[in-house]
């Protein structure tokens, strides 16, 4: 068990795969953002690397520990203090029964990931215990974190002196401009030639009202295919348009004028055109980056997208695991 001092900006509760199967019934997988750096964080405390731990967004919590625990952070470096004296990232660390952890504003990257041994042990809704807050389930009663809460933990040994090698984590860099790899589809076709053109080469800026739901874009005007003008009237009257359809996980849903990247608590259908995705394995990077970063994206196969994601999880594995 553990208490809540200071919940921090938004701390949830997540884990992996999430909640899977009800997308149908308006119930997203909801999950880590970085998926990289949640699953070594609970590699390197000893659990299975979907086991429940916190995604906390921009500023830390402030925890009391009221058992013994074998704890890892990583993701952004949000300056982990235990008791006042810095405590490592990257690594698996004792916390004595009555220590504090702290968490405070992220220096570099956005969210930071706490495992714990044995993992957070909040009942599963819908066979996750992942938080879904627009619906209010899962995590601790549906919502981030709140100042006073008693966090359940289950009941593991763990191994503290374990670390992940230097060149298998994020490389987080603190750079403001990221290159966003993307793949064509599913409604690229509705884009004109040198809509392409201005997406591929132009920087777009990252809003501040994103979310879990939707990373919001400004940049350059679209331009559309006579496709996107001549249709049936069902599809609606703008360019962007389309009849309801399903929205790929990562998809850039073009909303009129704003490219919006659906994430991980994003709806599965809507009414308007998705001409790129961004492939999971580069879900890192969007959770890494903050307000006014600047996203350049680069065009690449389904093939290329999926080589990448093997290469994440080849590293997601024992093998990145050292001793300290």
């Amino acid at each position: 068990m553990l208490e809540v001092i200071k919940p921090g900006l938004e701390t949830s509760v997540q884990d992996m795969p999430g909640r899977i199967g009800y997308w149908e019934q308006g119930f997203p997988f909801s999950g880590p953002m970085d998926f990289w750096s949640f699953q070594l964080a609970n590699l390197l405390v000893g659990n299975a690397p979907g086991a429940a731990g916190f995604e906390c967004q921009f500023t830390g919590p402030t925890l009391r520990f009221q058992r013994d625990a074998v704890v890892a952070v990583t993701g952004a470096d949000m300056t982990p203090l235990l008791d006042g004296a810095p405590a490592p990232m990257w690594q698996s660390f004792v916390v004595r029964t009555g220590q504090v952890l702290c968490l405070s504003f992220a220096r570099i990257g956005a969210r930071a990931y706490i495992a714990i041994a044995g993992g957070i042990d909040t009942p599963p809704v819908l066979g996750s215990r992942a938080t879904f807050h627009q619906a209010g389930i899962g995590g601790m009663e549906g919502h981030a974190l709140k100042t006073g809460q008693v966090v359940p933990v289950a009941q593991s040994d763990g191994t503290a002196g374990r670390r992940v090698a230097q060149d298998h984590r994020p490389p987080l860099t603190g750079a403001q401009i990221w290159e966003i790899e993307v793949v064509p589809g599913p409604n690229d076709d509705w884009i004109d030639d040198a809509g392409h053109e201005r997406f591929l080469s132009s920087d777009w800026t990252l809003q501040a009202r994103s979310n879990r739901t939707g990373f919001r874009l400004t940049g350059p005007e679209w331009t559309f295919a006579e496709r996107a003008y001549n249709k049936n009237p069902e599809h609606g009257e703008h360019p962007s348009n389309i009849l309801d359809h399903g929205y790929p996980v990562g998809t850039v849903n073009l909303c009129g004028q704003t490219p919006i990247i659906l994430v991980n608590d994003a709806p599965s259908t809507g009414g308007f055109i998705n001409p790129y995705t961004v492939p999971s394995a580069v879900f890192w990077k969007l959770a890494q980056s903050r307000p006014n970063d600047i996203y350049r994206f680069k065009s690449i196969s389904l093939d290329a997208a999926q080589d990448m994601s093997r290469h994440i999880n080849c590293l997601c594995t024992e093998a990145s695991i050292t001793a300290a």
